[in-house]
């Protein structure tokens, strides 16, 4: 457990571990001493990873209860810190809402000023306050209590005003900051921000949280796009797909071929399903070996195997098939009878940002 005291005072393990690091100085004239600048940064990362480790043995049944307090909640979790505690907040409340839990975060001065009206009686409200003393927030809880939500708090301090108000108390003490003055919050904000994530993740699987909610929750990112967007939402179809008929002529085939711009044209029968595909590699190879193709018919030349998706598969699953061996440009989408209902280009993918 971290040793306790008043703030700024330092246990006798913490002060032989100051001891040894050296005191800050001014760079020199000739620029930063590498060796001091180093060391001090592996101080930083051992402190702030000692840290990290020691919260991990002191987890309990209060961080089960914090879960299953805003797993249960019927409202939204509201996060609340300030300084650096309450970019901490931030990130937490953004975390906490892009893993299927809603939360918004609400700066406690703000709060005292008309913002509690932010905050229900469904709601759970998350502090942080490493001291468990920081005044905008403990002036907030008795109006809290009094509205009825709930109170999850997370300080360094399990004897302070904050952590004795709240429903659940979750320990976040630390031995030290990283700081070479023990002054700024260093390992303290990162304990604060590792235990917030072990919160969501936590939420996140109780929920049964998947890579598709994932992906809702970010429409805007690569995997958003990949898992949300489907081969319906970048096929060309209508007059935009190049088709003919399976008695079509090679030179019926090539102008619909020129006049489309997909390099290919696909090849139905009579009822629309598709016969096959003749692309700029079946013309190619047409013409090294017929001399007269005024008499050859697109079917005599098409490959009568070509390769299709349906239109609700991801667009992301048209890479793959165009990887296999031997390589292809072009997708033809079909429906459950096989009739052609539309055409993926390898362009069409890149313009949709799917790869």
């Amino acid at each position: 457990m971290a040793l306790r005291g008043a703030p700024g005072l330092r246990g006798p393990s913490v002060i032989l571990q100051r001891m040894s690091t050296p005191a800050i100085r001014p760079a020199s004239a000739a620029g930063v001493d590498a060796a001091r600048a180093l060391a001090l940064a592996r101080d930083v990362l051992t402190t702030e990873a000692g840290a990290i480790t020691a919260l991990s043995a002191r987890l309990d049944a209060a961080f089960v209860a914090a879960v299953a307090l805003i797993l249960n909640c019927r409202g939204r979790v509201v996060v609340s810190g300030i300084g650096k505690s309450g970019h901490i907040a931030r990130k937490l409340a953004a975390t906490l809402a892009s893993t299927g839990t809603p939360a918004f975060f609400v700066h406690p001065a703000e709060a005292s000023h008309g913002d509690l009206g932010m905050i229900t009686t469904d709601d759970v409200v998350v502090m942080l306050s490493n001291s468990g003393e920081t005044d905008e927030l403990v002036l907030l809880t008795p109006h809290l209590k009094r509205q009825g939500a709930r109170i999850v708090a997370l300080t360094g301090n399990e004897q302070s005003s904050l952590a004795q108000a709240a429903d659940v108390h979750l320990d976040v003490a630390v031995d030290a900051e990283a700081c070479p003055l023990g002054l700024a919050p260093t390992a303290s904000t990162t304990a604060a921000l590792a235990l917030g994530d072990a919160l969501a993740l936590a939420l996140l699987d109780a929920r049964g949280f998947s890579v598709e909610d994932f992906a809702r929750s970010h429409p805007g990112g690569s995997l958003g796009r990949k898992l949300l967007t489907h081969v319906r939402d970048v096929m060309r179809s209508g007059r935009e797909l190049p088709t003919v008929g399976i008695d079509a002529s090679l030179g019926e085939a090539v102008v619909e071929m020129s006049g489309k711009g997909m390099g290919m044209t696909a090849v139905v029968d009579t009822t629309g399903r598709v016969s096959g595909i003749l692309t700029d590699g079946d013309l190619r190879r047409c013409l090294q070996r017929v001399h007269d193709v005024a008499t050859v018919r697109a079917a005599d030349v098409m490959t009568k195997t070509p390769r299709t998706i349906a239109v609700d598969r991801l667009a992301i699953d048209c890479v793959e098939l165009m990887e296999m061996a031997p390589k292809v440009m072009q997708l033809l989408v079909v429906d459950a009878d096989h009739r052609l209902v539309g055409a993926v280009h390898l362009h069409d993918l890149f313009r949709a940002r799917v790869v």
